[in-house]
């Protein structure tokens, strides 16, 4: 699956400041990255309709193992929301019987700077892992 890119679901002012997630996913097994690999439409497409959410990206590695997910919210509450709401809700808890690693880092920017780029949530997401 190619890369899901950057899209822009409601726009924010540019120079307003918005809550960005990345995420990164290891499945254990190959059989589980098909699984999470066959939920990524459905949770991106959620995303795209969620009240907040300025901006959201998925990379697909699949036959490594390995998701990358960027997002930029309106705040931490607009995150929250979508994330205890369905599908996400219910694929998250099903994604933690295959997920052999998970890791998540958070913060804030000017909306004028969107998209964020991969170089830049890498090097963000190597940090998080490196600070246990």
């Amino acid at each position: 699956m190619p890369d899901i890119p950057w899209s822009t679901p409601t726009r924010a002012a540019p120079d307003a400041e918005v809550y960005v997630m990345a995420s990164r996913f290891e499945t254990a097994t190959l059989a589980g990255a098909f699984r999470f690999l066959l939920k990524a439409p459905g949770i991106i497409g959620q995303m795209r309709k969620a009240p907040g959410a300025h901006g959201v990206a998925l990379r697909a590695r699949v036959f490594s193992r390995t998701f990358l997910t960027l997002s930029a919210w309106e705040d931490r509450d607009a995150l929250h929301r979508f994330a205890r709401s369905e599908p996400h809700r219910s694929s998250a808890r099903a994604a933690t019987a295959f997920m052999k690693e998970s890791t998540f880092t958070r913060w804030t920017v000017r909306a004028g700077e969107l998209p964020i780029g991969w170089a830049e949530a890498e090097r963000r997401l190597a940090e998080q892992r490196t600070a246990y």
